[in-house]
């Protein structure tokens, strides 16, 4: 859409396999995170894993040496990893619950990072998957393996009539015994309360926007474990989360985005429908952390992305924009090499069928199969947030007039796209005079007039001029929205049948005949 859609195989191949003083003010930390490295995680040593079900036991003898034999201490856990052969097998483990990560769990981690392939899978394969399960869980048909058998107190609720038991001095004992001692984190063992639950804040500066102030990042999951116990939450709308377990030990922290409004973020290098960003480790009472446009730029970029969706979802709703919202479970792919940003929907059922465009690509049309993308942001150059939000907001709205047009209509749009892009030598919408402009025309009016609005809502001033100097006229849908036809109202008459400049004219006359002179007169006047 709004660039090459081509140029998104190329991609493929495009992409690269200062102190700040503090600010005391609550939830916010400038200084924290800003030396994490984004990249691949190099493993060190294998440790050995304190929670494994023999290790907790000796760790049970060990401090109630004459009291451990009352305690019918079993399995609660799996530390499993999987193979998954192509993206359904990965969905299946998805949709079971599963939390995966690319990395294992047991071995130290000797340089932080966003991902791991494991360096025996080959490159163009999915790595393994490491995932902690119950102990009777029903394994699919799908390529796994079994590495510890594991105890979590919290996991097994025989413990709660076991009063006489301090677990967390248990688990801090396993700790030591496997020689992890220097993980436990004494401050969180020293308190009154024993330990708590992790929780903390993340937050963004948007400087053009809330007077510079940090909102929250939004919606997004915030993960954390210390070997194989894990938790996780989501931020709400200010960037807070608390988990729901108690932690003694030094934790590794990242965000996931796979936000829970539906969307997710991903492709960093690794075929994941979900972006991952290390948050580093810290303690077990959470962290505060603030990304601004000097921090890390994929991590930055994300966290845009994220809460530009994430208001965007949220003013689809009757109360706002009142505009239907794009389809369940969308894919975000973020190209950091890439200048072009395209709604080709492909995760949804479009493009792929289109005989042309994969005869096109030829092979390359099938990297787009595995975790195809619905959206693609390129983010060369873009590096304020405004101009991130701004376009992000332009494809969500192409996704949204998706879930109202649908596949056919979209079929055909990409189509135009790629033709005209062949045939008049790299034209970004070409001339409007090849077949099926029609489509380009009213979809690409509705994203730019729509990105216009979302944006002087955010940022005030005039109505940005965004796609005015292109053969098609957003400032048609800019003049209606002041003289009475809402976004809701324009966004209705976007069907399927509205495939043209006169179609999208008839469809607004027949829904609004008491302005049928105010659109006759925008209509005549951009030609």
């Amino acid at each position: 859409m709004r660039g090459r859609v081509i140029l998104i195989a190329a991609a493929f191949f495009i992409m690269s396999c200062s102190k700040e003083e503090v600010r005391s003010e609550r939830g916010i930390d400038y200084s924290y995170g800003k030396d994490l490295r984004h990249e691949k995680i190099i493993l060190g040593d294998r440790l050995d894993n304190p929670y494994k079900t023999e290790n907790m036991r000796l760790a049970l003898n060990s401090l109630y040496p004459t009291k451990a034999d009352r305690v019918d201490l079993k399995t609660t856990d799996l530390y499993v990893r999987f193979l998954p052969a192509d993206d359904l097998e990965y969905e299946t483990l998805q949709s079971m619950g599963i939390h995966l990560v690319d990395h294992p769990l047991d071995y130290d981690i000797v340089v932080e990072g966003d991902w791991y392939h494991d360096p025996e899978v080959p490159e163009a394969q999915m790595t393994w998957q490491y995932a902690v399960v119950g102990p009777d869980f029903d394994f699919p048909d799908i390529r796994y393996e079994i590495i510890d058998e594991c105890y979590i107190a919290e996991h097994d609720a025989a413990t709660r009539s076991d009063d006489w038991v301090d677990w967390d001095a248990v688990e801090r004992e396993a700790y030591h015994l496997t020689g992890n001692a220097d993980r436990i984190q004494e401050t969180a063992v020293t308190k009154a309360s024993g330990k708590g639950a992790p929780s903390g804040r993340i937050t963004i500066v948007d400087e053009h926007a809330n007077g510079g102030k940090p909102f929250g990042v939004a919606g997004v999951r915030v993960s954390c474990n210390s070997f194989v116990k894990f938790d996780h939450c989501y931020t709400d709308r200010d960037g807070y989360y608390t988990m729901s377990k108690t932690f003694s030990s030094e934790l590794r922290y990242r965000l996931i985005f796979d936000n829970e409004k539906g969307f997710s973020i991903g492709f960093n290098l690794v075929l994941l429908p979900a972006s991952v960003s290390t948050l580093g480790k810290s303690g077990p009472e959470g962290i505060n952390m603030t990304i601004t446009k000097d921090s890390e730029k994929k991590l930055f970029r994300r966290c845009v992305v994220n809460n530009a969706a994430y208001d965007y979802y949220s003013r689809c709703s009757s109360g706002d924009l009142d505009i239907a919202a794009p389809p369940a479970d969308l894919r975000i792919w973020l190209f950091h090499t890439l200048g072009a940003s395209s709604a080709v929907m492909l995760h949804h059922g479009t493009l792929l069928s289109n005989d042309m465009l994969a005869s096109y690509l030829g092979t390359y049309s099938s990297l787009l199969e595995f975790f195809a993308p619905d959206i693609t942001l390129g983010m060369y150059g873009k590096d304020e947030y405004r101009r991130i939000y701004s376009t992000a907001c332009h494809e969500l709205a192409h996704a949204s007039h998706f879930s109202k047009a649908g596949t056919d209509y979209w079929d055909r749009y990409i189509a135009y796209i790629v033709t005209s892009y062949l045939k008049t030598g790299g034209m970004t919408y070409g001339d409007g005079l090849l077949n099926g402009a029609g489509y380009c025309e009213v979809g690409e009016m509705w994203s730019y007039y729509l990105e216009s609005r979302m944006y002087k809502d955010r940022y005030g001033g005039s109505f940005p001029t965004f796609g005015t100097s292109y053969w098609f006229y957003p400032q048609i849908f800019r003049y209606l929205d002041e003289r009475g036809i809402s976004p809701s109202d324009i966004f209705n008459v976007l069907d399927a049948t509205v495939n043209s400049r006169a179609a999208l004219k008839n469809a607004l006359m027949l829904a609004f005949p008491a302005k049928k002179d105010v659109i006759d007169q925008v209509f005549n006047r951009y030609r």
